[in-house]
């Protein structure tokens, strides 16, 4: 059998993969990624049509180089942002094979390194890479069975709203993908149901500058480590018609039917926790925090930034909130569909390392795992709060090769005083 030999494997060609081999090659060390599709294949055939990036152009991308054609202040496409990342591809000569699945990952017994069954052959490589990001495997709910005669789907299989039967919409999750789809479907003419779970709310931009720019200068892209408790709380945050803040209660007062945290059903009614005025509170408190901060921020510099008193508006309570709905008859209500923007699991089948908690996460620090020579990229939090986001993962990425490259340095020392 023809194995072939390299440095340093990195998995996945997203955006951790690309930021990975750039920096691997400024440090000179010798490396391949594998991709199983296209470059950045999930921002092309795993996001709906609509879908633009949660960030403006200057800010969402890599150092190197920015978006061609596209006003900074702008929220570029989906295939914009895939095209940027083929031509950074190219623009740093990265070695990239396309089209080739990594089907196992495993330790070499009594000699280093791993051993790495492709559908392209096998690979042995000192260090790899596991930059697959955490949009691995879609959570889907087994809350309503398919026999309940509802067309039912993930945000990652949702595309537009032409693609959904005729009828209301049941949106479940109400972070970002959630509630810019429930947004679209209602401005299609579909009468929309939102399943309204905890959640952040910042502002899209205020007193003039986006909300990118104030977690920098507040500080709080470097936070380390999530608050107790927020671990898995969502962000309601888009970039849709240029950028606009979402705001659960003027959804509904534009029509939308808000509910809380969906539990159970029992074949004909869902029902839900009474939790939506909770939740929908406390996401008023997060925005409204987040202003009261850059306020604070102004003052304190002098900066003539101006004021901006409609952003403290609070629209009315809607009826959805004074009476809220825990059971809902979905034939009664016409829901014809429900979209599950339920998030993402991970799924590291492949990977038969040592290094997963009981909750089948990987045990690492800033990316570095426990097992010598097995990276992590890509995945929220994996150094601060920045980590899952393109900039972010840009910096993890020059972290880790700084971390290969000692390993290199120390072995190289060693073959060298062994001669």
């Amino acid at each position: 059998m023809s194995v072939e030999k390299i440095d340093t494997l990195v998995i996945g060609a997203g955006q951790a993969g690309v930021a990975m081999s750039e920096h691997l090659t400024i440090e000179g060390i010798p490396h391949i990624v594998l991709e199983r599709a296209r470059i950045a294949e999930r921002w092309r055939s795993e996001r709906w049509d609509g879908l633009v990036a949660n960030g403006p152009a200057w800010h969402d991308r890599f150092p190197g180089m920015a978006f061609e054609g596209v006003d900074p202040a702008a929220f570029p496409g989906k295939e914009r942002v895939a095209d940027y990342f083929e031509a950074y591809a190219k623009h740093i000569n990265a070695p990239i094979r396309c089209g080739v699945n990594v089907t196992l990952v495993r330790r070499i017994p009594h000699a280093g390194g791993f051993r790495v069954e492709t559908s392209d052959g096998v690979i042995d490589a000192d260090h790899v890479v596991a930059a697959t990001g955490p949009f691995q495997r879609p959570v889907l709910p087994a809350l309503v069975p398919e026999t309940a005669g509802v067309f039912q789907i993930h945000s990652s299989g949702y595309r537009n709203p032409d693609q959904l039967p005729e009828g209301a919409v049941l949106v479940v999750g109400a972070g970002s993908s959630g509630a810019q789809i429930a947004d679209e479907l209602q401005r299609a003419g579909r009468k929309v149901y939102l399943s309204v779970g905890p959640h952040g709310r910042p502002p899209r931009s205020y007193r003039g500058r986006d909300n990118v720019w104030w977690l920098g200068v507040l500080g709080k892209w470097n936070a380390a480590a999530p608050a107790p408790g927020t671990e898995h709380v969502t962000i309601a945050v888009s970039g849709a018609r240029g950028g606009e803040t979402i705001d659960f209660r003027r959804l509904a007062a534009e029509g939308m039917t808000l509910l809380g945290r969906s539990q159970s059903y029992d074949g004909e009614v869902l029902r839900f926790a009474d939790d939506l005025v909770a939740n929908v509170t406390r996401g008023d408190a997060n925005y409204l925090s987040v202003l009261d901060e850059a306020d604070a921020y102004v003052t304190r510099h002098g900066l003539d930034l101006p004021l901006e008193p409609d952003a403290r508006r609070v629209w009315p309570m809607p009826a959805s909130m004074e009476n809220p709905i825990t059971a809902l008859d979905l034939a009664e209500a016409g829901i014809t569909a429900i979209v599950w923007a339920t998030g993402y699991a991970v799924d590291y089948g492949w990977l038969q390392v040592d290094v997963f908690g009981a909750d089948g996460r990987p045990k690492h620090h800033c990316g570095v795992s426990n097992e010598p020579g097995l990276f992590f990229l890509g995945l929220p939090w994996l150094s601060r709060r920045g980590s899952a986001f393109i900039w972010g993962v840009w910096h993890d990425a020059k972290y880790i090769a700084d971390q290969i490259a000692i390993q290199r340095h120390y072995r190289d020392y060693h073959l060298t005083a062994s001669k």
